[in-house]
């Protein structure tokens, strides 16, 4: 990588994960998806994929547009960054609910239960890529029917794996977690930091 690649692309519209590279102390610029780019169709699950498959899957999917929106850009060669976050109860996936009504039945799922949270990391630097793993456990308190309908009605779950923002207000429901909280928040510090320093990011 040259000298002068200080930075990194983050292939990613998400506000928390601008904010993780930010506490790490490195510089991003955004690649955002062209006009047109149906992003959102690269989350479709796929059959009875387990989560640990799907998450990384779709985060090569997402790295894979990044890359190729890179190229048609002819952007500087420096490295690529992409992430995904899914909850899991089970070999259930709880994606991004697609309504209060989805929103409110997966937070009934979650409620008094341990469920994980897997995000993927990957990391292309030219024709090199790097990928990485995390995986966290979650335990909710039990939740009231009003409890949960309050919080759905904050809006802050739409838009969110498994209809949560650890970082949030339900935080007042989590007993306990067990992992990452940086990867549970969708971009895991640690593994980040190793994919980056490989890449050639002095951190």
């Amino acid at each position: 990588m040259p000298a002068a690649a200080d930075f990194v692309y983050l292939a990613s519209q998400s506000p928390r994960r601008a904010q993780l590279l930010e506490q790490l102390g490195v510089r991003y610029q955004r690649l955002a998806p062209a006009p047109g780019e149906d992003t959102e169709a690269l989350e479709a699950v796929l059959g009875k994929e387990s989560p640990v498959a799907y998450v990384k899957r779709v985060t090569r999917l997402k790295l894979d547009a990044a890359s190729e929106r890179a190229k048609r850009q002819g952007l500087a060669p420096v490295p690529i960054l992409c992430s995904d976050t899914t909850v899991a109860l089970g070999r259930s996936i709880l994606g991004k609910p697609a309504s209060p009504a989805e929103a409110v039945r997966m937070l009934r799922q979650l409620s008094g239960a341990t469920h994980r949270v897997l995000t993927a990391v990957a990391v292309q630097q030219g024709r090199r890529r790097m990928e990485a793993l995390s995986i966290s456990r979650v335990t909710f308190a039990p939740m009231t029917a009003a409890q949960i309908r309050s919080y759905v009605a904050s809006g802050e779950p739409m838009g969110k794996a498994g209809a949560y923002a650890v970082q949030g207000k339900v935080a007042m429901y989590i007993s306990h977690i067990s992992g990452s909280y940086s990867g549970i928040m969708g971009l895991p510090l640690h593994e980040t930091a190793g994919l980056l320093r490989a890449a050639g990011l002095k951190i």
